[in-house]
């Protein structure tokens, strides 16, 4: 249902507009407690912003590799490039390029649930963390679904398009136990998760429509006529106005955070 459809101005946007990414991101790093020296891996790292922060964290004497599938967002996040800090293009089901006990830190900041075969990549991240290594990663639980996806499909039915396949409505991630399990057939030991709610602002509908088509690389309102995303984007326009204060509303996304470690 995902595939890849960016282009080189929703890779531009997503630059500007992932700060809500960057933001819970730089929650998980703290819960990993990553310090000077260690080697880090950014898996989905996007355009590189937080693997950026990270490498600031590191220092000189550590290090930080950011992969992402996604070439063009990969070109933006190497022209950040520094001497302890790069980045590649790569996916989490394959980190072949790395070798066994690589790294101190793994992580995949809202990053899990668009990997298509989760447990090969928990499997590989175990091989390349070393033995003592941490794992984080925040993604959407779909026992407790965003206040978005109840918008959206709202707006969808006011403006008479079919529900089926419609890629912003798919679930995402995992449930506490899904995770839990797969967590624990990887071989990870001392897992622990929370599920955060996250407020995000908003100035107005457009706003909002940049922020999910440049995140979801291209698939929110794939294959909609351009009358079909109007009518949509008018329609949410209408019931986002019950949360309106001051000319913007806000929204509550409710995201699972997770850490675990590689036995020593």
């Amino acid at each position: 249902i995902f595939s890849n459809r960016d282009t080189p101005a929703l890779a531009a946007a997503y630059d500007g507009l992932s700060v809500r990414q960057f933001t819970n991101g730089k929650n998980l790093v703290l819960a990993l407690k990553i310090a000077e020296g260690e080697r880090v891996l950014d898996i989905g790292a996007g355009t590189g912003n937080l693997a950026l922060y990270v490498a600031q964290i590191v220092g000189p004497s550590g290090y930080v590799v950011g992969i992402d599938p996604l070439p063009l967002r990969v070109a933006i996040a190497r022209s950040k490039a520094a001497t302890n800090l790069a980045a590649r293009v790569g996916r989490a089901e394959d980190l072949s390029i790395f070798a066994d006990s690589s790294f101190d830190v793994a992580y995949l900041n809202s990053v899990f649930h668009w990997v298509a075969d989760k447990p090969r990549a928990l499997t590989e991240i175990f091989r390349v963390l070393k033995p003592g290594g941490r794992l984080g990663l925040t993604c959407p639980d779909p026992s407790r679904p965003h206040e978005l996806r109840q918008f959206i499909r709202g707006a969808v039915k006011a403006a008479g398009l079919s529900l089926d396949n419609f890629s912003a409505l798919v679930p995402l991630g995992l449930v506490a136990d899904q995770l839990e399990e797969h967590v624990a057939r990887a071989g990870f030991v001392d897992y622990a998760s929370e599920l955060k709610t996250v407020v995000d602002d908003f100035s107005d509908v457009d706003a909002l429509l940049a922020w999910l088509d440049s995140s979801s690389f291209g698939n929110f309102l794939a294959n909609i006529s351009v009358a079909g995303r109007n009518a949509t984007r008018d329609a949410l326009s209408q019931l986002l106005c019950s949360r309106c204060t001051a000319g913007a509303f806000r929204l509550r996304r409710y995201l699972r955070f997770s850490t675990m470690r590689k036995p020593a």
